[in-house]
């Protein structure tokens, strides 16, 4: 098993990718979330593509997926959604399992709504679509998206620092000595490029869109009954773990487990969510 790196034309963008597993396997998309990149996946990957074909896109704004400057495009999930449609169809990835994780939720869950003839199966990983699901550490955002002052917009910006990319995102509510430094210290240095921190801004103001779509995701989850897999870690400081118990309301189906980590779980935990997902995928066809 080897893990390959390509870039993908997607009209204006050419989107960074790791892709690795049978080229004629089942497809597993991973969408990645904030403040991150494809990079997450760097040990689920391996774990997953001696029977699957794995892909990890950069979402637009992260990782080495190459964007239009911030003048030429409106970095909205709406946006980063059709980039992510048009990657797919440039692949031709007919079918997929989709796993979302934070930002890659909105993401992803606009991708099954347009296409559910597309999505074989999902899995959550501390990916919200449920109001119980937000803790109270959201109040500069929420105050940002009811009152987009200039004001509010600079009260979000202590959300990029590295002192909470890696204390708050990454090192909340887990075993610290188990995190690698890798992680976090690459997203404090994306953040430092150019334009990084306004685009960022840019789609925290646009979140507020995500939570009008939830009717739709959750409308879209009680018509087609997608199998449903939420692993959660479930110390998250900005994703309860109510939100992902949540999923069983639409989907009774769902399978639920809750990991003693925090947000980004599979820092700790891609073993214990590899063996999750091994099992979870044996009842898909």
């Amino acid at each position: 098993m080897k893990i390959s790196y390509h870039k993908q034309k997607v009209g204006d963008f050419e989107v960074f990718y790791r892709e690795a597993g049978p080229k004629n396997g089942q497809v597993i998309l991973l969408l990645h979330g904030f403040p991150s990149s494809s990079h997450m996946f760097r040990d689920l990957i391996p774990k997953l593509a001696e029977q699957y074909r794995v892909i990890a896109p950069d979402i637009p704004g992260f990782g080495q997926t190459i964007t239009p400057q911030r003048s030429q495009f409106n970095f909205t999930f709406e946006n980063l959604f059709k980039v992510v449609e048009g990657f797919t169809e440039v692949l031709a990835l007919k079918h997929y399992i989709l796993y979302v994780f934070d930002y890659g939720a909105p993401v992803g869950y606009r991708l099954a709504v347009a296409h559910p003839e597309r999505v074989q199966a999902i899995i959550s990983q501390n990916g919200n679509a449920y109001m119980e699901g937000f803790s109270d550490a959201w109040g500069p955002w929420k105050n940002y998206w009811y009152s987009p002052t200039p004001e509010n917009r600079e009260a979000c910006r202590d959300s990029l620092t590295p002192e909470t990319i890696k204390n708050f995102q990454y090192l909340h509510g887990t075993e610290a000595s188990l995190v690698s430094p890798d992680g976090y210290s690459l997203d404090i240095a994306y953040m430092s490029r150019p334009e990084a921190e306004e685009i960022q801004l840019d789609l925290i103001l646009d979140y507020k869109s995500n939570i009008e779509r939830y009717p739709d995701f959750q409308a879209y989850f009680r018509k087609f009954q997608p199998k449903l897999l939420a692993v959660w870690g479930k110390n998250d400081p900005a994703f309860l773990p109510a939100g992902a118990e949540a999923y069983k309301r639409d989907i009774p189906s769902a399978e639920v487990y809750l990991l003693d980590t925090g947000h980004f779980a599979l820092e700790t935990h891609a073993a214990e969510i590899s063996e999750l997902i091994h099992k979870f995928l044996k009842k898909v066809k």
